[in-house]
């Protein structure tokens, strides 16, 4: 078995240093989305994605903890440096923002910070990092082993597991292939729906009943899917626009609620995971921040969307077999 390009890694990592080195340099300056995800040579799209990834926090959260830190170290190494020269010197639009955000995270005042002594002060927050491992959130490594080439399709396999506390694991097989465009009807919904089962059965049910009434539901031949236009870590929840869609003839006209579009094809990272209502998250997280960097690949414009490929009612342990597809691009 190869060992993972470590270049290839290598170049992810100098990407999001690469970002977190102008953070810190423009520490007091507003943060833009686009100018880092410019940084770093990624969509902003994606760049979210593979930063919270990689760095196992959202990238707000990120230039937030960096700047309480700074103004804490400054607090207690510039005494005569007042609360709000401190809160501008680091980005923050007023004193009374800094202290709200400063209590939050330390659970004392910034006076009382500055006041109290230094054995009694809340140790600032580490990210945890583990030289050859990703370390994803809640603890959980994710471990990516290169598997064989197919000779034949130019296609490359990979396996991607998961392990974390209280025996949780996650396993998938990730092939990168050209996947057809596809042709759908769809249902979209705007707002949330992380974990809400009810919301996606809901949608694909309308779906289904327009289908079945015209005659365009044709297993297998009919593919059903999930498209994401927005990623949940950018937009605001009640933005956030996913499409339950299914295949359908490309003379199928939009009606009503009922939309049509193409999905793109192209070039995607295909990985098949077998998926509790509770696990898409980690899915994708496994993927961003364990696959990618050790793939040679890199996210490119398209939407991500997930393929599903049976009926969990069916499944003896009530799972979804599920193929989430990024499109992707050479690094």
């Amino acid at each position: 078995m190869s060992k993972p390009n470590r270049y290839q890694r290598e170049e992810y990592i100098a990407r999001i240093n690469r970002v977190i080195d102008y953070i810190e340099a423009h520490i007091d300056e507003p943060m833009k989305l686009e100018k880092l995800a410019e940084i770093a040579h990624f969509s902003p799209y994606h760049f979210h994605r593979i930063f919270s990834a990689m760095m196992g926090e959202p990238l707000n959260r990120f230039v937030q903890r960096i700047r309480i830190e700074k103004a804490a170290a400054k607090l207690t190494g510039n005494p005569r440096a007042s609360i709000t020269e401190v809160a501008l010197d680091f980005g923050f639009s007023s004193s009374a923002a800094f202290s709200r955000a400063f209590k939050e995270a330390f659970g004392v005042t910034a006076s009382e910070w500055r006041a109290g002594k230094p054995e009694d002060r809340s140790k600032i927050r580490k990210t945890e990092s583990n030289g050859n491992q990703t370390v994803g959130k809640d603890g959980k490594d994710i471990v990516v082993s290169p598997l064989y080439p197919d000779l034949l399709s130019q296609t490359q396999h990979w396996r991607i597991e998961m392990k974390g506390r209280d025996d949780f694991s996650l396993k998938a097989d990730v092939q990168v292939k050209e996947m057809p465009g596809l042709e759908v009807a769809y249902v979209r919904h705007v707002g949330p729906y992380a974990g809400d089962a009810e919301l996606f059965q809901g949608l694909f049910e309308k779906l289904m009943k327009w289908a079945g009434a015209r005659g365009l539901l044709r297993f297998p031949e009919t593919q059903i899917l999930c498209v994401y236009h927005d990623d949940p870590n950018i937009t605001d929840g009640a933005k956030l626009r996913t499409s339950a869609c299914l295949t359908v003839p490309a003379d199928t006209p939009a009606e009503g609620e009922i939309g049509r579009m193409n999905v793109d094809g192209g070039k995607y990272a295909v990985a098949r995971f077998e998926l509790a209502d509770n696990e898409y998250e980690e899915a994708w997280q496994s993927i961003y921040g364990g696959w990618l960097p050790e793939s040679g690949y890199q996210p490119d414009d398209r939407p991500n969307y997930e393929l599903y490929q049976n009926d969990p009612s069916q499944h003896p342990e009530g799972k979804c077999i599920v193929d989430i597809c990024i499109p992707v691009k050479p690094l």
